[in-house]
Formats: C-alpha cells, sequence, structure tokens
C-alpha cells in the first residue's frame, strides 16, 4: 500500500517539511486550486507541485481533485466543452507522472457539516453534523450558510441550482453520470490513470437534492457504467460511513477484491442515535467503525493502492496556526501512524 497525505499547494500551513518527516509517507495528493472548474490546468503547476514534492522527497501521483462542474451534473450548457477540458487535464495530469485521479458527483455542495469545531471534553474539536441544527432550514426560502457550501454561489444561484436538481432527479442524474464517464474512463485507461470516484457525504439526500453514490447498490451501479481497470472508487470510510446501513469492511473487502479501489480515505466517525455524526479519532473505540477489520480486508485482499489519513481533529492549539478545519497536522499524522501499526500487524507492506 501507498501512503498519502492531503497537500493544499503553497498556501497550506502544514508544510510539505513536515509530512516528509511523517513515518512511511510516500505520496502527496493535492490539486491546482487556483483554475475555475471546468478550465484547463497549466502545465507549469502541475511541473512546480511535481518538483516542490520531489524536493522532500515525496511523490506528487495522486490529484484530488479535478472538479466536475454543475454544467456537467444537470448536462447543460457548456457540459462538452469542460469535458473536453477535463480530458485534456487527465492527460496533462499524467504527464507528470499522476497515476490516481480523485473526483465526485455530489449536487452542489462537496459535504455538507452543521459544525467546524464542535469542542470534545478533551479539548479537541472536530467537524459534525447535527440534525437538530439543520431543523427548519429551507435553502429555498432561508438565507443558508453552512460549512462546506460553495462560497462563490449567490443564494439566488443555490436556490436555481437546488431546483435544477430536483427537475432532473435520480435518473436524470445517472444518465449525466454515464455520460460523463463513457468519455472520460477510455482516456484514462490510455494514460494508465485510475478514476477514483468520491462517494457522497454524507450517503443520504439533504434538501431535496438527488444524491446517488451511497450504498453498494449504487456502487455497483456506477461501477457498471464503463467496465475498466480506470473506473474505481475512492471508498471513503468517513463519508460512506456516517451511514448504518453502510457495512464498510464488507464493502471494503468486496471492492478490493475486485480491484475497484483506487484510493483509500481512512478515518473514524461516530455516529449518535438520531443519524447524526461526529468526526472522531482514527482509534476503533473513539467511533462506529472497526479500522481495524478495515485494514485487514484491505491486506487479506492484497490492496496495492493509495491511502491517507482522512479528516483529523484540531488537535494541541493547532487552530491557532490557521489550519483547514479537519486538515492540520498532528491528528491526521497520529492517524497515519495507527493506519501504518494496523497494516503492519496484520501482516501488510507499506511501499
Amino acid at each position: 500500500m501507498k501512503s498519502s497525505f492531503r497537500w493544499y499547494g503553497k498556501d497550506d500551513p502544514v508544510s510539505l517539511e513536515y509530512i516528509a518527516q511523517i513515518p512511511g509517507m510516500r505520496s502527496i495528493v493535492t490539486a491546482v486550486y487556483d483554475v475555475k472548474p471546468g478550465e484547463v490546468w497549466p502545465e507549469e503547476s502541475l511541473e512546480w507541485i511535481k518538483n516542490e514534492c520531489e524536493k522532500y522527497g515525496l511523490v506528487f501521483d495522486v490529484v484530488e481533485s479535478i472538479p466536475v462542474t454543475e454544467d456537467v451534473k444537470l448536462g447543460r450548457g457548456e457540459r462538452d466543452r469542460h469535458i473536453d477540458n477535463y480530458i485534456e487535464n487527465i492527460k496533462r495530469c499524467a504527464k507528470y507522472g499522476v497515476k490516481c485521479i480523485t473526483y465526485n458527483f455530489m449536487p452542489v455542495f462537496d459535504w455538507t457539516r452543521t459544525q467546524l469545531d464542535k469542542k470534545a471534553d478533551d479539548g479537541s474539536t472536530s467537524l459534525v453534523m447535527y440534525w437538530d441544527q439543520m431543523k427548519g432550514l429551507d435553502p429555498l426560502k432561508d438565507d443558508i450558510h453552512l460549512p462546506g457550501w460553495d462560497s462563490s454561489y449567490t443564494q439566488d444561484e443555490v436556490r436555481e441550482l437546488i431546483k435544477a436538481y430536483q427537475e432532473i432527479g435520480e435518473e436524470g442524474l445517472w444518465k449525466n453520470i454515464e455520460y460523463f464517464l463513457k468519455k472520460i474512463i477510455p482516456v484514462a485507461e490510455e494514460c494508465d490513470v485510475k478514476m477514483a470516484l468520491h462517494p457522497d457525504d454524507p450517503p443520504y439526500p439533504i434538501f431535496g437534492l438527488p444524491r446517488v453514490i451511497t450504498c453498494e447498490k449504487n456502487l455497483d451501479r456506477y461501477l457498471g457504467i464503463v467496465d475498466s481497470p480506470s473506473n474505481t472508487l475512492c471508498l471513503c470510510t468517513g463519508s460512506l460511513g456516517s451511514a448504518k446501513f453502510n457495512d464498510i469492511p464488507s464493502l471494503v473487502r468486496k471492492y478490493s477484491s475486485e480491484k475497484k479501489i483506487g484510493f483509500m480515505h481512512i478515518r473514524n466517525v461516530k455516529i449518535l442515535e438520531d443519524g447524526s455524526f461526529e468526526e472522531s479519532g482514527h482509534l476503533s473505540k473513539d467511533g462506529t467503525l472497526n479500522m481495524n477489520a478495515i485494514i485487514k480486508a484491505l491486506v487479506d485482499t492484497g490492496f496495492d493502492g493509495y491511502f491517507r489519513p482522512d479528516h483529523g481533529r484540531m488537535i494541541w492549539q493547532e487552530i491557532d496556526s490557521n489550519a483547514r478545519p479537519g486538515y492540520g497536522l498532528y491528528d491526521r499524522a497520529l492517524g497515519s501512524a495507527y493506519i501504518n501499526g494496523l497494516i503492519e500487524a496484520n501482516g501488510g507492506k507499506i511501499e
């Protein structure tokens, strides 16, 4: 398995120098963040990332993410131009050594949380989604600014997008997913790149938006659209695991044995009685997921792809360093070390 770490580029307070000091660290997961979704990434930006990583003995071979635009998801406007540019970005990433590209098909919002700094008894803070904080909210009537929502949209634009997605519904979204995959997956296969789909976070509808990458049945449907080694999952244990109907160790074992996992996001989550959830420390006892069973499933099935510790808590006053909530250095480094230990204890190896 290949250990990796998310890095947000030159503006990230977590430096490559510090990431390189994490035991077993190999790859950097990043993207070109200053280009509007739907446009082409400059080659000089990709070359700069590659060179910066190599200065610290790290490899730039995972992109997270190349955004899929709303026009592509809705099948309108500039869809074909944006897909053409997406294909060009796949080719350019491959030219600079990228082997795995993560993306998602979540309508409007990449993820939904109600609070980014919920304080635990030990003083750490984490991301949470509490249903009681969602009660009574109607984005078609109210001005809502939840964490994770794209602030570049005006409230009127958000309302228009929500109505557009409600009109096409789940089957309309599936139709547009199929159109997209049939265009990009053959190109990715030619470039020896695995496209790794991130599931919806959380994996159920919110505000009436169709969300389809949510469960085993739908993951099977997605993977079956184009049968290719380049059509894989970014299996996020915390996203799928925030719903009790998903058996995460079982899903990991199934899709890893089928060679359909290109990238693993590994984190724990604590599901509450009403279905709300809190992002927890990585240890099994801190959340709802059996982390050892997840890693054992990967080792038993010979998984040789990329993994990274996903969202961590903010600990040791790191919030004062302006690190992004969930993306500080310390708890993610602890998570990486914990995952390394589980891999070794189960007889696996880290490249």
